[in-house]
């Protein structure tokens, strides 16, 4: 912990009438040797303060140094002292920017600064300086990293990924379950186009990706292989590979998961004709025709509007009448056979939708197909909504002007067998504003998309919380993540999925999705070796510290760690796995027992920050005063945004970063309402389907552990709606400074907090 502090003030960006020379006498007499620098500097993010400090850190022997003035989202990069621990006290935005006088008016220039702005900023000082004294210099936990990475798929996105990372100079192992390489890509005829000028179909040259990983030393290929068990952690995996000539097992650093999809199950398409009209086909078969030149229809009707298939609800279960029976036979084990955990299918006709994107280029490719083959020949594209994303649009363009295909908005009212074993296609509310009929001889239905993931665990992790990612109902199978800032991320740190096992993607695009994924995989090894955080703290040196002499096995931080980065024995007693780890401190927010923490970041240190907060015993007199726990990721940047943009706030307030709003322990609620603290704001990310939170279920965790807090609270006689919580996004930062003060004016209506005083 930090023994000796310098504390430093910079003058340029504090304003407001503050007497800066005046705090900083207030932090010497109250923290004495704790600080035996003090001075006030006229520009901070400059060298020569730089070059200031540097020497009162030899000469004081500093183990410590606090500079109070922008916010530390502000120049972090320039304030690194060797063996130093450096911290922030946010006085612009969040204490002068941001303040205003209890009757909506702000300080004017040149005005001295009022009571509670001095208040306010003496109170961000003590709760610094205590910060600081309360922190660790924490020290990597590294492993020595494998420099191997294991591509699981030999697709077009498999392929690709397993040569980008062997030209980066490590060592891949790519298992692929089938006989040969190229995966999809082998069935297909010619890929829409991917280079310039974006107008024609052509090859899709995966013969010459085979030929490059086959020939590449640093690349082991393991054909007819599955992937059965993978243990450990980033940077030291343990994979075990059933080959044909048996069980492999391999060491390797990360993974990249590409196993691609599969078609989703025709039956769906039953309303639109299919298994009952013939000559009505899916893409996929329609691909496979051309591919072997039996392909003879002159008129097609490519059908991308389906929703005769879903009778408009795409959430109705997906053949609820076979699913019971389904999973109880999935879930009886066999004879001899313990039961262990099972994969939910997941696949639906959500995926039908979700492949819109793809079947409308697909449509385009394959009506071109057409026209190619017959001259004179006709293809008619019904849509509710043709998907042409990005560069594609030229490819959509020169579609329409080609003579021969014809493309219509169309809701599709019936597909019936027509006369002279043609197909009959009615349709309503055309482009043409009528109701038309089209005879065809062949219909052609789009091919759903579903991820290999829907139907199989594919990773088979040896963790506690289950051999498959935790989060594939919410995505209906996709390996996704739907992080705003993560693409390729999954919920299991070191394995990132990459191509259409991640979301529908053209080849073009599981391409990049394939490169990128490979370069997250060797960051990852690298930051496993120094020790170090991949995301979303990046460079992260802290990690969990458990004290177990306290611990109960209770279980509750195995159980909510939103990334599996825990195991437990036999007995319930956690088992960490550092690199798994991306220090959110869900775990420390979930223990009971104040068993976990981290050296920057734990219970006593933000306990005593609350401490540090000055409450007036009469709130007539001083006013209420009001915690708001905010997430670092979002709701403290739009905190600053806000204030950056002149929307002040209640000067009743003092703020508190956390890393989430999951590492929030009810310990700290009970500090705050002891103290005599007359509410509490809890800020954090949007949770639910559409979640934004960066450690995924913080805020949603945080959520259900307010329940409990209420339950308490009542037990104390504290009303429970003086903890709230709020779900903000980074691009509502206009809308903070009413939230706050819809939650002061609560406070007002309710009066002090009973235990104020005592």
């Amino acid at each position: 912990m930090a023994s000796r502090i310098g504390v430093y003030f910079d003058q340029s960006s504090i304003g407001g009438g503050l007497d800066v020379e005046a705090l900083s006498d207030g932090v010497s007499k109250k923290w004495g040797t704790l600080t035996p620098v003090v001075k006030v500097l006229p520009v901070l993010a400059a060298e020569k303060a730089r070059d200031e400090i540097r020497a009162d850190i030899e000469e004081n022997e500093l183990d410590g140094v606090l500079l109070c003035g922008t916010s530390p989202r502000v120049d972090w990069d320039l304030y690194k002292f060797d063996g130093v621990i450096v911290d922030r006290v946010n006085l612009r935005e969040q204490c002068v920017l941001s303040y205003k006088n209890p009757d909506g008016s702000t300080v004017e220039e040149g005005d001295d600064a009022p009571e509670l702005l001095v208040n306010l900023a003496t109170d961000y000082l003590n709760m610094g300086v205590v910060r600081l004294q309360k922190t660790t210099a924490p020290e990597a936990a590294p492993v020595e990293s494998v420099r191997r990475v294991l591509v699981l798929g030999g697709g077009w996105t498999g392929l690709t990924a397993a040569r980008n990372a062997s030209i980066a100079g490590l060592e891949v192992v790519l298992v692929e379950k089938g006989d040969v390489l190229g995966g999809k890509t082998l069935n297909l005829h010619q890929t829409i186009p991917l280079h310039a000028p974006y107008v024609e179909a052509h090859a899709t040259g995966i013969e010459q990706k085979i030929a490059d990983v086959e020939s590449d030393a640093n690349i082991k290929v393991l054909k007819g292989s599955v992937l059965t068990k993978l243990a450990g952690m980033p940077g030291e995996f343990t994979a075990i590979v059933k080959t044909p000539t048996g069980d492999e097992e391999i060491a390797v650093g990360a993974v990249v998961l590409a196993t691609g999809w599969q078609p989703q199950d025709a039956k769906l398409l039953a309303p639109l004709g299919y298994g009952n009209v013939p000559n009505v086909v899916t893409s996929a078969e329609f691909e496979k025709m051309v591919k072997e030149g039996t392909m003879t229809a002159r008129r097609v009707a490519f059908i991308l509007n389906t929703s005769l298939c879903d009778g408009g609800d795409i959430y109705a279960p997906f053949c609820a009448d076979e699913a019971a029976p389904a999973e109880a036979a999935a879930e009886a084990p066999a004879e001899g056979e313990e039961a262990g955990p099972k994969c939910k299918d997941l696949e639906s006709i959500r995926h039908l939708p979700y492949s819109n994107s793809i079947s409308s280029v697909v449509a385009l490719k394959q009506a071109n197909y057409v026209c190619d083959k017959f001259e004179g020949a006709q293809a008619f594209i019904l849509y509710d909504s043709m998907v042409v994303q990005g560069i594609h649009e030229r490819y959509y363009k020169a579609a329409q002007d080609r003579l021969g295909i014809m493309m219509s908005k169309a809701d599709i009212r019936e597909v019936r067998e027509g006369a002279n074993g043609t197909v009959s296609v009615l349709c309503d509310n055309t482009l043409i504003g009528d109701d038309i009929q089209i005879d065809v001889d062949m219909v052609v239905l789009p091919t759903g998309i579903v991820p290999s993931t829907a139907k199989d665990a594919i990773m088979n992790f040896e963790y506690r919380q289950g051999p498959g990612f935790p989060d594939l109902d919410l995505f209906d199978g996709f390996a996704d993540s739907n992080y705003i800032c993560f693409p390729y991320e999954t919920r299991r740190t070191g394995v990132y999925a990459a191509g259409c096992v991640r979301q529908p993607m053209t080849l073009d695009s599981c391409e990049e999705d394939a490169i990128g994924a490979a370069m997250k995989a060797i960051q990852c090894i690298e930051s496993a070796n120094r020790g170090v955080a991949v995301h979303p703290r990046s460079g992260d040196l802290s990690y969990p510290i458990f004290n177990f002499v306290r611990c109960t096995q209770c279980k509750r931080c195995t159980e909510e760690c939103p990334f599996g980065a825990l195991d437990d024995d036999e007995k319930g007693t956690p088992k960490p796995n550092y690199s798994r780890c991306r220090r959110c401190g869900t775990c420390m927010g979930a223990c009971p027992e104040r068993v976990i923490s981290f050296a920057n970041y734990n219970i006593d240190q933000i306990g005593s920050m609350i401490r540090e907060v000055n409450v007036p015993a009469d709130m007539k007199k001083g006013g209420p005063r009001v915690i708001i726990l905010a997430c670092e990721n979002d709701a403290y940047p739009a905190l600053d945004m806000a204030a950056l943009r002149g929307k002040p706030w209640s000067p009743y307030v003092r703020i508190i970063p956390v890393r989430c709003l999951g590492s929030v322990n009810a310990i700290w609620v009970a500090d705050a309402m002891s103290k005599g603290i007359d509410g509490v704001m809890m800020l954090g990310c949007k949770y639910g389907d559409d979640y934004q939170c960066h450690f995924v279920k913080g805020s949603e965790i945080c959520n259900r552990r307010k329940e409990n807090i209420a339950e308490t609270l009542n037990r104390l006689g504290v009303e429970p709606d003086r903890v709230e919580q709020y779900e903000v996004a980074i691009d509502e930062y206009d809308k903070l400074p009413g939230m706050i003060e819809g939650f002061m004016n609560m406070i007002f209506e309710k009066g002090p907090n009973p235990f104020k005083g005592y």
